[in-house]
């Protein structure tokens, strides 16, 4: 169910509007003066009327709102002034850090490219007769390269690994951080949605209970009408002879006298 838009109400704070009106419907047998509930208007229909009259109901606490929304707006500021000079400041160190994670990349690539080719020419020139004496040199410098590839591989797995429980608790921190609010943003809310429930939310449930004809009227959903709507004028009366009242008498047409002006015979011939 949507919400109608109310100037000092931000949309960031509507969920905590439904969420007040909700409690505050769900708990009304708890309240003396919220005992007719159900008699005369039940609580989807209250609920519904108050989500007409969000602009009156939120009105009786505008100054508590007022002062959350500032609070919070210049801790807001604060995080992103401070976010902005970390960002500065952690240039440098990711500089590095992209230096050696490009670094412990490579390493394997090229120790295992050197070790391919030493350990292939090596082996070749061993297969000559006889094998030249710096085939064993090759060979060994191979197995070398080979030993320094699993090395580096083994490097990276464990940077990798460091990393992502690094990048993991400092996700989870950041979260946890972003729920908790200052107290002086905390001491805002709570005093925001206090005002809002015991001068707005319930004075208006109290009012609508006792003259349900003094609240927002509600709205009946829409359903389509088993007959055409009249756009603004009626259907031509086609009743029959013998129905409705008197006709009036229908005017006689005679047709005209079409005789040919001074021609009547031989005897009247012209001058």
């Amino acid at each position: 169910m949507h919400m109608n838009s109310a100037p000092h109400l931000l949309t960031e704070d509507r969920p905590a509007y439904e969420r007040i009106l909700d409690d505050a419907l769900r708990h009304a047998h708890e309240r003396p003066d919220l005992a007719a509930i159900g008699e005369r208007l039940n609580p989807v229909q209250l609920r519904t009327m108050a989500m007409a009259a969000v602009a009156l109901i939120t009105a009786a606490a505008a100054v508590e709102y007022e002062h959350y929304v500032k609070a919070r707006d210049e801790l807001r500021a604060t995080v992103q002034d401070r976010g902005a000079r970390a960002t500065g400041a952690d240039e440098l160190p990711e500089s590095g850090a992209g230096i050696g994670a490009v670094v412990t990349v490579l390493a394997p690539v090229l120790a295992g490219t050197a070790a391919v080719i030493f350990l292939l020419v090596g082996y070749i020139l061993k297969m000559l007769d006889p094998p030249p004496a710096f085939a064993r040199t090759m060979i060994g410098a191979g197995w070398f390269f080979a030993a320094a590839t699993a090395a580096a591989i083994l490097v990276a797995a464990v940077g990798l690994l460091l990393a992502a429980l690094r990048n993991g608790s400092t996700s989870l921190a950041a979260r946890d951080s972003g729920e908790e609010l200052p107290d002086d943003v905390a001491r805002a809310r709570d005093a925001w949605e206090d005002a809002l429930l015991e001068r707005g939310i319930l004075p208006f449930l109290r009012d609508a209970l006792a003259d349900p004809g003094t609240a927002p009227a509600v709205r009946p959903p829409y359903r389509p009408a088993n007959r055409m709507p009249k756009i603004g004028y009626s259907r031509p009366d086609f009743a029959g002879p013998d129905e409705g009242p008197a006709a009036a008498p229908r005017p006689s047409f005679s047709s005209p006298d079409f005789s040919s002006p001074d021609f009547g015979g031989p005897e009247h011939e012209l001058d």
